[in-house]
């Protein structure tokens, strides 16, 4: 018994599984995009300084070359004098270009400029070495005014150097910076646009996802995670416990679904759940109705071992066709009961007959003893013994298998009955050594009981009154094969209806019976197809002449050839 579980909401109801998965993609959208913007923060500040770096040293590098920065420091002068000259330069240069600071020094690193101006005077903060070495260079430095990015330019004596840019003397320097905290402030009032933006996306996601699961719960109407997987764990007990085949076919005609019976009666070996039907190494009839997809009711099939009924219907939901359901039982063996069943009909009513005329001939024969006639009543009795007695010894003594010698004694039974003779053939020959492998008994019956039911039908036709109603039956070895030939003086089958004639279904009468008509010959060819034989039909009149049989007479040849190799 299938436990229910399910799982609950903070109301008490069941979370259905588009909810749980719109849950969890909120969650993760979420989580995404705060990381999306934690990294693009990072590589924002990142840039950010980067280009600090190369602004502040381009500010510094153009004021190293300006003719007035040059001029005071190459000329002699006191800190206040320098400073009285290059301060207000700096400091408009400084507010133009919205900088922290604008530090000019003399080599020792007195500053002759600073925003504070009580810091004027006053040893530099920070790397001067690589720059007194005539080349610039930029650094992340904590100095007066806190960590700052700061680009350190060499400032050389003017009309000194050569064509390979060696400036010659250093006579000051010029450092330039913006403190990291300007450079947050610049970061935060720019976030107000790609905030925007993310949300803008957020929202989107959100809605997208909104729309996604809406049309996941239509799909599952409304299930949670635990009713899926019970519905799924119920349906593969069901799909694999129920003792029919079970084929689900979807609207491409391809295998959806395949339970272990349909496999085994189709003789399907590997698992068939996504190939074309069209490619299924299955009986062609039952191929065909799987591809043509109509209705189909208790429809009986061959394959080369098995009689199946097929029944196949559309499956619609909301309008739409989903595929076709196919269900298929196993009538193999109810088959050979029926069959077996009106077979053994038929001779208890021959034999009914039988026994109501030798009550007759028992009569007979009590008058004649009464009326003084004893010696004609014996010669009588012996006549009637003699008839009966040859016929079961000649059966005996060709055939040993004695299966196959009970059903040609009751078939010929049967066939009297219509006043139909059925002869074997003088040159029958069955050794027992033949049959001894399982189910060659069973296939020799269904073989010879068929071919002997239409042939008793052909000859005990209404149109045959005044031809020969007779049957011959040969059974014999021949070279490698064993030969089974059954002839009748029937109407004669025409060419053009050979091959029908061992189609599922083909009958030249009405149903009558339980099992139907049109299955004889079929249940002939499938077993000859099994065995790896051959089945011919002939005219009588094309045909060798049986043993006994009048050739001028019409009538149907049906010889079947089985491998002896599969009989022993």
């Amino acid at each position: 018994m299938l436990c229910d579980v399910r799982v609950t909401g903070p109301w008490g109801r069941s979370t259905s599984l588009a909810r749980q998965l719109l849950v969890l993609q909120v969650v993760l959208l979420v989580v995404v995009m705060l990381g999306v913007a934690v990294v693009d923060a990072v590589l924002d500040v990142r840039r950010d300084e980067d280009a600090a770096a190369q602004r502040v040293l381009g500010v510094a590098e153009s004021l190293a070359l300006s003719p007035t920065v040059e001029e005071v420091a190459t000329n002699a002068g006191t800190v206040q004098s320098r400073s009285a000259v290059l301060q207000p330069f700096a400091e408009a240069v400084r507010a133009e270009t919205r900088l922290s600071f604008i530090t000019i020094m003399a080599p020792d690193g007195t500053r002759w400029t600073h925003p504070d101006p009580a810091q004027i005077g006053r040893t530099f903060l920070g790397s001067r070495q690589v720059a007194l070495a005539g080349r610039p260079f930029t650094e992340t430095y904590t100095g007066t005014l806190g960590p700052s990015v700061r680009a350190v330019v060499p400032v050389f004596a003017p009309g000194q150097g050569d064509d390979d840019g060696d400036r010659g003397r250093v006579v000051g320097l010029v450092a330039v910076g913006v403190t990291t905290a300007q450079l947050n402030e610049e970061f935060v009032r720019s976030l107000p646009l790609p905030m925007a933006l993310l949300a803008a996306l957020l929202g989107v996601s959100l809605a997208g996802s909104a729309l996604v699961s809406r049309r996941l719960r239509r799909q599952t109407h409304g299930m949670g995670s635990d009713d899926i997987e019970r519905l799924r764990s119920s349906h593969e007990a069901v799909l694999h416990s129920v003792r029919e085949g079970l084929l689900v076919v979807d609207p491409d005609g391809r295998v959806g679904v395949a339970n272990d019976e349909a496999r085994r009666l189709l003789g399907l070996d590997a698992d068939p759940v996504g190939l074309p039907v069209a490619q299924l190494p299955i009986a062609t009839s039952v191929r065909d109705v799987l591809e043509e997809g109509r209705a189909a009711t208790d429809e009986t099939h061959l394959t080369d071992d098995r009689v199946l009924v097929v029944s196949q219907s559309q499956v619609e939901w909301t309008g739409r066709r989903h595929g076709a359901v196919v269900t298929l039982r196993d009538r193999t063996e109810l088959e050979a009961l029926t069959g077996e069943l009106d077979s053994t009909r038929a001779l208890s009513e021959a034999l009914r007959s039988q026994a109501h005329e030798a009550a007759n001939r028992l009569h007979t024969v009590v008058v004649l003893v009464e009326t003084g006639h004893p010696e004609r009543a014996v010669e009588y009795a012996v006549e009637q013994l003699e008839l009966s007695q040859r016929l079961t010894d000649r059966v005996l003594e060709s055939v040993e298998e004695p299966v196959v010698a009970a059903l040609l004694l009751g078939k010929t039974a049967q066939a009297a009955e219509r006043a139909v003779t059925v002869r074997v053939d003088e040159r029958t020959q069955l050794p027992a050594e033949l049959t001894r492998s399982p189910g060659t008994s069973r296939d020799l019956v269904t073989v010879l009981g068929n071919l002997l039911d239409n042939a008793v039908d052909a000859s005990a036709g209404p149109d045959l009154v005044s031809s020969p109603r007779e049957v011959v039956v040969l059974l014999r070895p021949d070279g490698t094969d064993l030969l089974v030939r059954v002839d009748d003086t029937g109407p004669g089958l025409p060419a053009e209806l050979v091959t029908t004639a061992f189609t599922r279904g083909w009958s030249t009468k009405v149903s009558t019976s339980v099992a139907g008509r049109g299955l004889g010959l079929s249940l002939v060819d499938q077993v000859v197809r099994r065995r790896g034989g051959t089945v011919e039909v002939l005219s009588r009149r094309d045909a060798e002449p049986a043993a006994g049989h009048d050739d001028a007479a019409p009538g149907t040849r049906f010889e079947v050839r089985l491998p002896l190799a599969g009989l022993r």
